[in-house]
């Protein structure tokens, strides 16, 4: 039932299907497979800012395999999480990193001496989410091929708090307008809410639908890796319909499963859009998907490029210039706005009690922090230099990670939706 044309944007759903699931998913899912990309830094030992949380998850599913640090390529762990000509150069500096078992303190005076400059110059750029000390001792490489998405049995009071607390206090929302299907508080069909957000401000009303669009593409991984046989011999994971049909379909949700899923596809025109932008700042020569294996990196940077291109190449972009595009000082402000809201949520997912959950959630809500950053970056873009450091624009190795990552998921997402399509015409 989701068809035709998408509100605030010049697109329609089909032409995101036939671009997603043929062209750019199979592209992307092989660059997600490489050394490069499934190996992400993360702290999940960070308490939970805004609560006492002791409700951790007790079920396997939920836990995280972290990596042993041999298992991590050399030149993803020497330390060159910025990517210019000269940290790439720095082949004795992976020698010596791995002469020392290659931990991240393993750097040498002077590449310490250029990470500090260029982590003071992250914390002053426009960064969209909470940064996670990667270099806390806490910090631990995950291999996300071998930690997927995937239904963990997390749900209930817990799993609600979270979703409430993000769309309660940090979507711009007003307390006395309720929420669509809000339980036991006289229900009116999400007539107010609508007629507020239609009446709220362009950004306002896209910082809702990429919320939206996020929870609805974690529901859909959810439904389509679900734990369908667990017996001592065997775990099977596959699509579960009825699971898919209780989030998304209209009758069950009240017309409420369309709108979600047409918020998925507006949160991929955006990310889409961000990948884009920000080809310049890959296509450099200096630039390299860096992990030590060079044949492998040239080949991989070939297929990031590829991938870029093809981003470049849609029709029906999404056009980000009606953001912030009135009274200056009020433009800015809002902006402001938008990031700490932004901000708040990249917090909130450390009181994810599943562990996986949290892996996930907060890799997707960097991903998506990432694409806004490019987004509201494109003037400083425009200008990076083809040779030597870009010092206006930077993104970490996390936030390339992260980027392409949540992108795939979101693209998964679009491509699963076919295949539940696909079942329930073969079911009726």
């Amino acid at each position: 039932q989701v068809t035709g044309h998408l509100d605030d944007c010049t697109c329609d759903v089909e032409t995101i299907d036939a671009f997603n699931n043929y062209k750019l998913f199979p592209r992307l899912n092989q660059l997600l497979q490489s050394d490069y990309f499934r190996y992400y830094k993360v702290n999940l030992k960070k308490p939970c800012p805004f609560w006492d949380d002791n409700s951790h998850c007790g079920m396997r599913d939920c836990a995280v395999q972290p990596c042993p640090s041999d298992e991590v390529p050399d030149g993803i762990r020497s330390g060159s999480y910025k990517y210019s000509e000269e940290a790439n150069n720095h082949a004795e500096e992976c020698e010596e990193a791995k002469r020392l078992g290659a931990v991240d303190d393993s750097l040498s005076t002077e590449a310490r001496r250029a990470v500090l400059r260029w982590t003071r110059h992250d914390d002053s750029s426009d960064s969209f989410c909470e940064a996670d000390d990667i270099y806390s001792p806490d910090a631990e490489y995950v291999d996300l091929l071998l930690n997927p998405e995937r239904y963990t049995g997390y749900k209930g009071p817990d799993a609600w708090k979270i979703w409430n607390s993000i769309y309660e206090e940090n979507c711009f929302k007003p307390q006395n307008v309720k929420r669509p299907l809000a339980s036991g508080r006289g229900d009116d069909g999400g007539h107010m809410f609508y007629k507020w957000l239609k009446g709220v401000c362009v950004e306002k009303r896209a910082f809702y639908r990429l919320i939206s669009g996020l929870h609805a593409s974690i529901n859909i991984h959810l439904s389509a890796r679900y734990l369908l046989q667990d017996t001592w011999s065997e775990k099977r994971w596959g699509p579960n319909v009825t699971e898919f049909q209780q989030r998304f379909d209209e009758v069950l949700t009240r017309g409420e499963g369309p709108r979600r899923l047409k918020n998925l596809y507006f949160l991929y025109l955006i990310e889409l859009r961000a990948l884009s932008k920000v080809l310049p700042f890959f296509e450099r020569p200096g630039f390299q998907l860096y992990t030590g294996n060079e044949s492998q990196d040239a080949e991989m940077k070939h297929l990031l490029l590829e991938i870029l291109h093809l981003a470049k190449s849609f029709p029906l972009h999404f056009d980000e210039n009606s953001f912030f595009a009135g009274n200056k000082k009020e433009a800015a402000k809002l902006k402001e706005e938008f990031r700490l809201h932004f901000k708040n949520i990249s917090k909130i997912m450390d009181c994810v009690g599943c562990f996986k959950c949290r892996l996930w959630g907060k890799l997707q809500t960097q991903g998506l922090g990432t694409a806004l950053k490019i987004l509201f970056s494109e003037n400083l873009i425009e200008k990076i230099p083809e040779s030597g450091p870009s010092y206006g624009f930077q993104l970490t190795r996390q936030e390339i990670v992260a980027l392409f990552n949540a992108f795939g998921r979101v693209s998964t997402s679009v491509k699963e939706l076919e295949n539940f399509r696909n079942i329930l015409q073969n079911m009726q």
